[in-house]
């Protein structure tokens, strides 16, 4: 009998944080949950993360994955706007750290080419092949949770194996390998 692997998926953001749950059990794959945290009815910043915080740790004590797949964040103009989405992003992999759930960070090109073979695919059409593999019935209002979803099923295509190579099981390893960070 194959052994269980749970992957939680996040497409981080502090309007609309994405997220999909998928169960591996050998060759096959079965989506578990698929949401998303809006946040923009929140003015505070600090406020939304610690709601994006709150909701990581909720997930991870209902689901217990075994891993966290995040998107990584990209490149844009916006310094703010990029400040903010690291913010998110580094909130949602301290939840699943202080909870030993390693993580494992994709850039959004490769969880797009792992979805559809292209990696300039547009959000619908990586939507579009997650409805297909994983027979989602309805999908939320935005993409943002199919997004996250992209990234659970990434990682389980990847086996476990993310383009960076790094995988971190818990807050001791993270700071062994990050040194520079403590101070």
């Amino acid at each position: 009998m194959a052994s269980e692997r749970i992957i939680l998926g996040i497409d981080p953001g502090t309007t609309v944080m994405g997220y999909g749950i998928i169960s591996e059990s050998g060759n096959k794959i079965e989506l578990l949950a698929l949401g998303e945290l809006k946040l923009n009815k929140y003015n505070d910043h600090a406020v939304r993360l610690k709601i994006i915080f709150e909701r990581m740790i909720s997930l991870i004590d209902q689901y217990h994955p075994d891993e966290l797949a995040i998107e990584a964040p990209f490149f844009g103009k916006n310094v703010q706007s990029m400040l903010k989405l690291g913010r998110a992003q580094g909130v949602a992999i301290a939840a699943a750290l202080s909870r030993s759930v390693p993580f494992f960070e994709y850039s959004p090109r490769k969880i797009k080419q792992s979805i559809t073979g292209k990696g300039a695919a547009s959000k619908e059409q990586v939507a579009n092949m997650l409805i297909r593999l994983l027979e989602i019935r309805k999908i939320p209002e935005t993409l943002d949770a199919t997004d996250g979803l992209a990234a659970a099923v990434c990682h389980y295509f990847q086996k476990g194996h993310p383009e960076t190579g790094k995988k971190f099981s818990g807050w001791k390893s993270f700071l062994t390998e990050n040194p520079a960070r403590l101070g």
